[in-house]
C-alpha cells in the first residue's frame, strides 16, 4: 500500500530542491508530482531572453527551466509519462493562473482541465486523496507564487519520506490563517492571477 504525501513551498526553487531530495532517497520518477507558479513568466516554452543569472551555461535557455525538461532537474519525473508530463507541461487554471507541471500530477491535472473539472489542479488534487478543503489552499498557495510536491510513497517509509518534504516547506496551517485573514475565503475560479510584483510582495511577507 501507498500513501500520498503532499507539500507545499515558497518557490519552484525549494520545491525542485525537495524533488530531488526524494529521488536522492530513492523515491521513483513515476511516484512523483510537482506544479509550479509561473506567474513571474521564468518557464518559457520556446525561447526568449533569459535573465543571465538563471543562464549559467550560457546556452539561451533557463537553467529552471532546461533542468526540468532536460532530466537535470525535474524533467526525470515525467519519464514514461505520456503526453503533457513529457517534461515539464504549461497550464493556465482559472482562479489559479499559469502553472507548469511534472509528473503523474501533471498528467491528473491536464486531464481535469480538458475535462472541465473544477480548478484543474483541485480536481487532481482530490483524485491523489488529499481533501477539497486542502486541495483548495494549496491552490492558492499556487497562485500566490508557490509549488506543490505530491509524493506516493509505502506506507512503511512515510515518515522518511516526509521528513524530507518538510525540510524546505512551509507551515500550510500558517499559511492558511493569513490567507484568511486577508479575505480568502476558499477557491474562486474568478479570483485574478497574481503578477510578478504580487508574488515578491507575497514571498517578502514570509521572509524571516
Amino acid at each position: 500500500m501507498t500513501k500520498t504525501i503532499t507539500r507545499v513551498y515558497n518557490d519552484y526553487a525549494s520545491a525542485e530542491l525537495a524533488v530531488r531530495e526524494l529521488k536522492n532517497a530513492g523515491l521513483g520518477d513515476s511516484h512523483i508530482g510537482i506544479v509550479a507558479s509561473n506567474a513571474e513568466g521564468w518557464h518559457k516554452p520556446g525561447g526568449g531572453d533569459v535573465d543571465p543569472k538563471h543562464d549559467k551555461d550560457r546556452d539561451g535557455k533557463d537553467d529552471r527551466s532546461e533542468g526540468a525538461v532536460t532530466g537535470g532537474g525535474l524533467g526525470a519525473i515525467a519519464g514514461g509519462v505520456a503526453g503533457v508530463a513529457a517534461g515539464l507541461g504549461a497550464l493556465a487554471i482559472p482562479g489559479i493562473g499559469p502553472v507548469v507541471a511534472a509528473g503523474w500530477l501533471a498528467s491528473l491535472a491536464a486531464g481535469a482541465v480538458a475535462g472541465g473539472a473544477t480548478g484543474g489542479i483541485i480536481g487532481a488534487l482530490v483524485e491523489s486523496g488529499t481533501s477539497k478543503e486542502n486541495a483548495e489552499l494549496y491552490a492558492e498557495a499556487l497562485r500566490r507564487g508557490g509549488a506543490v510536491v505530491t509524493a506516493k510513497v509505502p506506507d512503511a517509509e512515510e515518515t522518511k519520506y516526509a521528513a524530507i518534504m518538510d525540510t524546505s516547506a512551509f507551515d500550510i496551517a500558517s499559511r492558511e490563517t493569513a490567507y484568511r485573514s486577508s479575505g480568502w475565503k476558499g477557491y474562486d475560479p474568478a479570483a485574478p492571477s497574481y503578477d510578478t510584483d504580487q508574488v515578491r510582495k507575497e514571498r517578502e511577507a514570509y521572509r524571516l
